[in-house]
């Protein structure tokens, strides 16, 4: 196509409607009357002759901007996108190409100038396109997964630089180089790993690449399990606690057998454990329900809980199986029941829910007392509320308040000599073992209040958790 035959009208048509019109608003204007020069010396003091004004660099779509564009070395998917043509499905790098056949067509002479070292919009990124995708794909395999965010980081000033330099030849509506580059690597990304999709929020993988350096830092979401355990043997603490005389360091000392544990095990390493080892993860964190004393058991439906699997490899797993292969190894110590996978708003939900719980307890008392005369103090516990001082055992990791706690019910009380047992449901944070023997008068109402005599708590159980 010749450059004198309707070029301007060729690229009009396929002006992007985002972008400003060559037409220049002051050609219609008259010129004013000659001005004294020393009125303005001062503002033009640093004036450099030699500068280019903004206004006389030439605009895209005009022909005459695309060539300037392709003079100062802008790569095909910069001039894609800047040229100002729509033609849908086509990657930005082949309009690019296009567009730049078409101004050669038009002024076969057209070159770059000397100084040019690279794109002044992406610095040649685009160029890199190849590199980026493959250490992307690399830096995730043998991670399993299908939803994949992409973040990419950019220095400040080449965003700012970028986008003055597309408003100098008023492209300002074409789209930034930041979203452009996302697009153009995920695409890259999607063709070299089958099977993943690009999202923008609750990914499994999020992937931040710098343009910098070219780096790739991949991190891996956690996977969360829902369940609930029963704790069937007293003595089990609920998570891992490090050896009090080594700090739970690694190889441990003689105190732990070099476990680096208190005790030998857990409720959290009994069920994480294997979980762990079938998907790989890193570590792993356990988020109960709340959490009963170490000597209490947690019977019925179990307590709720969420594992958390941290930098999981492997995300696709058969969780009735896996349910039998944790109730065998830790068989008649903890059974897990209702594993199902989950997330983190879920470890808030767990967390943050006050449930009632319901309670066995079981404690001696020298009373004197008939059954009958038991029975009727003990009841009239039901429905008060009791204001609890923090207790001494806990104190020192505990603030000292007073709390209140609802007693909702008391039922089956059973009397075997000086032995009392009795169900109880109440609010949650209620402290039971001091609802019976009142911690010194801590508690109040409490067992011992109302039976006038000590009372030594023999075994406790959490027989329900009033939850889901």
């Amino acid at each position: 196509m010749s450059p004198d035959t309707d070029s301007d009208d060729d690229w009009t048509k396929y002006a992007d409607t985002g972008y400003e019109s060559s037409y220049d608003p002051w050609a219609d204007m008259v010129a004013t009357e000659d001005v004294e020069e020393d009125e303005f010396e001062d503002e033009f003091e640093d004036y450099d002759e030699d500068q280019i004004s903004i206004r006389e660099i030439p605009r895209c779509p005009a022909p005459a901007g695309i060539e300037h564009a392709i003079r100062i070395g802008t790569c095909d998917h910069c001039l894609g996108r800047i040229a100002g043509v729509r033609i849908a499905g086509d990657p930005l790098d082949t309009v690019g190409e296009r567009v730049r056949s078409q101004a050669l067509e038009r002024d076969p002479d057209l070159k770059l100038n000397d100084d040019v070292d690279c794109c002044p919009f992406c610095e040649d990124l685009f160029l890199d396109l190849d590199l980026i995708s493959s250490r992307i794909s690399n830096a995730i395999k043998g991670i399993e997964c299908s939803k994949v965010q992409l973040g990419i980081h950019f220095a400040k000033d080449q965003i700012a630089a970028e986008e003055a330099l597309r408003a100098s030849i008023a492209a300002t509506g074409s789209r930034p180089l930041k979203a452009t580059l996302s697009d153009v690597v995920q695409a890259a990304v999607a063709n070299k790993v089958p099977g993943i999709t690009w999202v923008k929020e609750r990914p499994e993988v999020m992937i931040l690449f710098d343009t910098l350096t070219l780096g790739v830092n991949v991190d891996i979401r956690a996977l969360f399990l829902y369940g609930r355990y029963r704790k069937l043997e007293r003595g089990v603490p609920q998570t891992r606690w490090p050896c009090r005389a080594c700090r739970g360091r690694e190889g441990g000392c003689e105190s732990c057998n070099g476990t680096g544990q208190q005790y030998p095990y857990s409720i959290q390493s009994l069920v994480c454990e294997p979980l762990v080892e079938r998907t790989e993860a890193k570590s792993d964190a356990f988020h109960g329900m709340g959490r009963e004393d170490i000597d209490v058991r947690c019977i019925g439906n179990g307590r709720p809980f969420v594992a958390e699997l941290k930098s999981p490899l492997h995300r696709t797993l058969d969780l009735e199986k896996l349910m039998k292969e944790i109730n065998k190894a830790a068989k008649g110590k903890v059974e897990v029941t209702g594993l199902r996978y989950s997330n983190r708003p879920e470890v808030s939900r767990i967390k943050e829910t006050q449930a009632e719980k319901s309670y066995t307890i079981r404690f001696s008392c020298e009373h004197g007392l008939d059954e009958e005369e038991i029975t009727k103090r003990i009841h009239s516990l039901s429905g008060q509320t009791l204001e609890q001082q923090t207790p001494q055992r806990v104190a020192h990791r505990r603030a000292d308040k007073v709390r209140k706690r609802k007693v909702m019910s008391i039922d089956n009380i059973q009397v075997v000599d000086h032995e009392i047992e009795f169900d109880v449901r109440c609010e949650s944070g209620t402290y039971v073992k001091e609802l019976v023997h009142s911690d010194e008068g801590r508690t109040n109402p409490s067992v011992a209040g109302v039976l006038e005599a000590d009372c030594e708590v023999i075994w406790l159980d959490v027989k329900d958790i009033h939850a889901d």
